[in-house]
């Protein structure tokens, strides 16, 4: 038996930050709320939800006025919309940073589109005439969390019913949620050469340069101490796969899977797999087509060392992820 929990085989749920307005709190600028299904209905049977509204933490009520950014975009202050004269940025970072400092626990986090404190990027900066920059923003409290955690996986509620986007996300959080208990602080090389033997195929359908660069760093030629090595390794990860995979990167991971098949299944059976690869590659079927074809042949007839690649369950199965990319 492996080492390890699936997505599948989770003891617990995965600690996730989240705007407090998506999980239907009556926290935003009117007193309602932006409940998003998808979080509340979805996500909540494998998330442990850790909910906070910066706003009502800085004491600005509810309801109340609105706020927005202006200045400089690349570091702009926080006004009510209707007292431009009153910076509020400090009042509002205050209460927003003693937060921050406690979250090295989570393995995610869910914000709130087009707010000025939670907008993960386009959020308006105002000019003094009144007009919006051309350059956008994040929100105040959003990049503050990207500084403090520039390899915390981070997605806005509304990116979220964009499929590729969608499926980055959650890879990613269970990644990261996988690195946390499978590595974690640990100094012995052997924990992150055991990770980094069941993320192979994943690494490689992100970028296989990288795929490449992660396999010298751990080919005991790398002078630096385990830790360092470890934390290397954590960065280009989490960096690499911040970008969704591209169909031609999957092609070329299934027919590298495909190859374990050489002298245990018949030709003509290859060919059919390689077949619906193609189909994948045309954009015919979506990739659990070809995924779920052989994994079948491969929980038969593949090795331990295939079988427990996390490529083949990055995230778990009943939320249908693949059958939308």
């Amino acid at each position: 038996m492996p080492l390890f929990h699936t997505p599948d085989q989770l003891e617990q749920k995965i600690p996730v930050g989240i705007s407090a307005c998506l999980l239907g709190d009556n926290v935003r600028f009117n007193g309602g709320h932006s409940n998003s299904d998808y979080c509340n209905k979805v996500l909540t049977d494998y998330f442990e939800y850790q909910k906070f509204c910066p706003e009502v933490a800085a004491g600005f009520g509810t309801p109340r006025p609105t706020l927005r950014l202006e200045g400089d975009p690349n570091d702009p202050r926080m006004v009510f919309t209707k007292q431009t004269d009153k910076n509020v940025s400090d009042v509002f970072m205050s209460s927003s940073n003693a937060y921050l400092e406690k979250l090295s626990h989570l393995d995610g986090y869910i914000v709130m589109k087009n707010s000025p404190s939670c907008g993960l990027e386009r959020i308006k900066v105002y000019q003094e005439n009144g007009h919006p920059h051309m350059q956008r923003s994040a929100g105040l409290f959003t990049k503050e969390l990207q500084k403090r955690y520039p390899l915390l996986p981070i997605e806005e509620d509304g990116r979220l019913n964009d499929p590729k986007l969608r499926e980055n996300f959650l890879l990613r959080v269970f990644t990261h949620h996988d690195f946390r208990h499978s590595v974690g602080e640990s100094t012995q090389m052997k924990d992150l050469i055991a990770f980094h033997s069941r993320y192979k195929y994943m690494v490689m359908a992100h970028s296989q340069p990288v795929y490449r660069q992660l396999g010298r760093l751990l080919s005991g030629n790398d002078p630096r101490p385990v830790s360092e090595l470890r934390d290397a390794y954590f960065d280009i990860l989490m960096t690499t796969l911040s970008k969704p995979a591209q169909r031609k990167n999957h092609c070329n991971v299934l027919m590298h899977l495909i190859g374990y098949l050489k002298h245990a299944v018949d030709v003509s059976v290859r060919k059919d797999i390689i077949n619906v690869v193609e189909q994948y590659r045309r954009g015919e079927v979506n990739l659990a087509t070809p995924m779920t074809l052989l994994q079948h042949y491969l929980k038969h007839y593949g090795s331990e060392y295939i079988n427990q690649q996390s490529y083949f369950t990055p995230y778990p199965t009943p939320l249908g992820i693949r059958n939308t990319i």
